[in-house]
């Protein structure tokens, strides 16, 4: 009998996150949901109406009213319709969401969304909360870190790839801020849950993490034979 499951991986910026949830996704045959790319879908949204930041009532407003869906087999974004995928990218959309995801009207309207989303398929969801708060009985569970200097360079070759003019020390300063807003939050900060699997990916080639991930996963759902779409 196969039913849906849940894979969590949580970490700080630049472990590697995204690409991993992607690759194992794939592998898996779930649908990938980039959570982080919720929270800058709605600061997209903010920016195009000219929404201050601050303005805490009217960015829940968006939260609440957002369409974010996520593809099977894809890695677009798209927001009321529109593909977004590149547009979310920008970094000053990384600064955005990292502001207003410590909103907690923001944060508990895209947590809904987010558990309805693993209601309907099976997903692999990464994020900074998805173990400890969206999901906290995730069939498996990832704390996926690396060293601060490591996930700087990591961050800054992926902006460089995409043609975007990265400083090094900027990139690594803005990593220790967004540390210190997500670990210091008041509502849901970023945090290993005790029952996660703690994976140092400093080390690690891609395809080494990725089957290490894969390897946990199939051992907690008997070689995959319980995953559904």
């Amino acid at each position: 009998m196969t039913k849906r499951i849940v894979v969590a991986i949580d970490g700080p910026g630049g472990a590697g996150k995204s690409t991993l949830a992607r690759r194992v996704a794939e592998k898996l045959g779930c649908v990938y949901i980039d959570t982080g790319a919720m929270y800058r879908a709605v600061a997209l949204w903010a920016a195009r109406l000219n929404i201050d930041l601050a303005d805490m009532p009217r960015l829940e407003q968006l939260a609440e009213a957002a369409e974010i869906r996520f593809e099977a087999g894809s890695s677009r974004v798209l927001l009321n319709g529109e593909d977004v995928t590149e547009a979310v990218r920008a970094p000053e959309m990384s600064q955005a969401a990292s502001r207003i995801s410590a909103l907690r009207g923001v944060r508990r309207a895209l947590v809904e969304k987010q558990r309805a989303m693993g209601a309907q398929s099976s997903v692999v969801m990464e994020g900074r909360d998805i173990g400890t708060v969206v999901f906290p009985d995730a069939t498996v569970k990832i704390y996926l870190d690396a060293d601060p200097r490591v996930r700087a360079e990591r961050r800054v070759l992926e902006m460089r790839l995409k043609g975007v003019a990265a400083d090094a020390g900027e990139v690594a300063s803005e990593l220790r801020d967004r540390d210190a807003r997500d670990t210091g939050r008041a509502d849901s900060p970023l945090r290993q849950a005790p029952d996660a699997v703690y994976l140092d990916s400093t080390p690690l080639s891609p395809e080494e993490v990725e089957r290490a991930i894969l390897k946990i996963v199939r051992d907690r759902t008997s070689n995959g034979k319980e995953i559904s779409q």
